[in-house]
């Protein structure tokens, strides 16, 4: 009686045991996926931030009738907008810096890539 007992004991502590692990398991367990879901929602609205940036630039150029958009490849990343490609003249390169710079959400502009034929 007394070895069913203790045996019975020892399995009643393990299985408490595992259950209390395992609970605690869970616990950390939600909090990891929030976090990660939180990181995820962040990098989406910045990618979609950054998708819009590109996009609005690049239809701004379009209309502009001074600057030829398909000449000017546009690419976005946190906010910095880096121009590259040829315009004709130093003038177009400058509008399309100062045109760029006028888009809700653009920190800054880099026009390192953006080559003018004079």
């Amino acid at each position: 009686m007394t070895k069913t007992f203790n045996i019975f004991a020892l399995a009643t502590a393990a299985a408490l045991t595992l259950s209390a692990n395992g609970a605690f398991a869970a616990q950390q367990n939600t909090q990891a996926p929030m976090v990660v879901a939180a990181n995820t929602v962040d990098k989406t609205e910045e990618a979609v931030s950054d998708t819009w940036i590109t996009s609005k630039v690049k239809s701004t150029f379009l209309a502009e009738k001074d600057l030829s958009a398909l000449d000017i490849k546009v690419e976005t990343n946190k906010g910095v907008v880096s121009l590259s490609g040829t315009v004709a003249t130093d003038a177009q390169r400058e509008l399309a810096v100062a045109k760029t710079k006028t888009i809700k959400g653009v920190k800054a502009v880099s026009a390192d890539g953006l080559k003018s034929a004079d």
